[in-house]
């Protein structure tokens, strides 16, 4: 229907916080659909405790840059079908993927970290998570760093490839620094 993002999706626009509800009203909704297909969900559970979509919209489309580390192979995450989405000039959908064939929002639709790591590149562990993430970092780590990590890492029963580590430990990360 050619619908743009913000037509629904009126506080994104101005919206400076992470916890500003950014789902259409149900009225905005009855403006195309019948009462009985309505059903908006709460607002997605984030690990993010700052954002601005304000800020970030400001900035343009961000979609070639994503390509571009994706093309580049700089992009620290396996890029799967998200290259496909990055060939738009709607700013929302670089981020926001997938939106436009789906009925439902996932978790594949919203960013992924590596996104943001194309252009906040400087990680300094835990300094720069606690930048977006909080002082809660302990609820980043990944499940299978448990208090043996080192042990079950070290014996090479994790196979883990440098790729997996640079989400969290940037790109300059080497095996070295830790063994």
């Amino acid at each position: 229907m050619n619908l743009e993002c913000a037509g629904c999706h009126t506080a994104a626009a101005h919206s400076t916080r992470i916890d500003d509800n950014l789902l259409p009203a149900k009225e905005v909704c009855l403006n195309c659909h019948r009462e009985t297909e309505i059903q908006i969900p709460p607002p997605p559970v984030t690990r993010i405790t700052s954002f601005s979509h304000a800020q970030h919209l400001k900035m343009g489309n961000v979609a070639p840059l994503l390509a571009l580390a994706i093309d580049k192979k700089n992009y620290l995450q396996p890029a799967n079908e998200i290259r496909r989405h990055l060939n738009t000039r709607n700013p929302c959908v670089a981020c926001h993927r997938g939106l436009e064939e789906s009925d439902h929002v996932t978790h594949a639709a919203l960013p992924q970290m590596a996104d943001c790591l194309v252009c906040h590149s400087q990680i300094e562990n835990p300094f720069s998570c606690e930048t977006c993430h909080g002082k809660n970092i302990e609820s980043l780590k990944p499940a299978d760093h448990t208090a043996n990590f080192m042990d079950t890492h070290s014996a090479g029963k994790l196979h883990l490839d440098k790729a997996t580590c640079a989400v969290c430990h940037g790109r300059r990360f080497t095996c070295m620094g830790c063994h």
